[in-house]
């Protein structure tokens, strides 16, 4: 039975796939564009490669970054059946991140490392993982862990590529300590990490 003030979730997660597919795609359109233009411009099919390879690089990083935080996001509402209206908001929050993203990816292609540009490209993706533990939080699944784990790693790379100089998008490297962190998160919590999967029932009661 649907609780007054709850929505299926499922129109939600469609929703959300369609602007992840969207912003995905999205993030390749500098490329085609540069094609045209190296055409226009007399130059080679290996010039359009070699005088691109930043924009290639960024658009392979952005491609990764969107895919797993999708992911992430497609963990958090499985089985999920009832969301609240604050859940919706918050879904929406994380999808406007999705969708700025390729904003960020086209000026690490052209600016390279510029501390301004790797700052806002990181800052970016941990806005995104931001509202992804804000949602781990409200929600019954219980992934608040793994999706904290990513943000405090986030906010540190953040700090480093901005404070250090010369470290550039090699802060990132950092989130390879993510799941050493989510272990202890789950050591010191262990209920944070249980399996819901068995519950008869794990649509989101608003008033439980």
């Amino acid at each position: 039975m649907r609780v007054a003030g709850s929505y299926g979730a499922e129109r939600v997660v469609f929703f959300t796939d369609a602007v992840v597919a969207i912003a995905i795609t999205v993030l390749v359109l500098p490329l085609v564009d540069a094609v045209g233009e190296a055409e226009a411009a007399r130059q080679s099919a290996v010039e359009v490669v070699t005088e691109n390879l930043g924009q290639i690089v960024s658009f392979l990083l952005s491609f990764v970054v969107i895919a797993r935080l999708w992911t992430a996001h497609h963990r958090l509402f499985d089985g999920v059946s009832l969301v609240t209206g604050r859940i919706i908001w918050l879904n929406m929050l994380w999808a406007l991140t999705i969708v700025v993203l390729p904003f960020p990816t086209e000026m690490a292609g052209d600016y390279g490392d510029e501390r301004f540009v790797v700052g806002l490209y990181i800052g970016t993706i941990l806005a995104s993982s931001a509202c992804l533990t804000a949602l781990a939080a409200a929600l019954p699944t219980r992934h608040v862990g793994g999706a904290a784990s990513m943000t405090v790693m986030l906010a540190l790379a953040f700090l480093v590529a901005v404070l250090v100089p010369g470290v550039g998008f090699l802060a990132l490297l950092l989130l390879l300590l993510a799941p050493l962190v989510e272990r202890q998160w789950q050591r010191r919590w262990p209920g944070d990490a249980s399996d819901l999967r068995g519950s008869p029932d794990r649509g989101y009661d608003p008033e439980g």
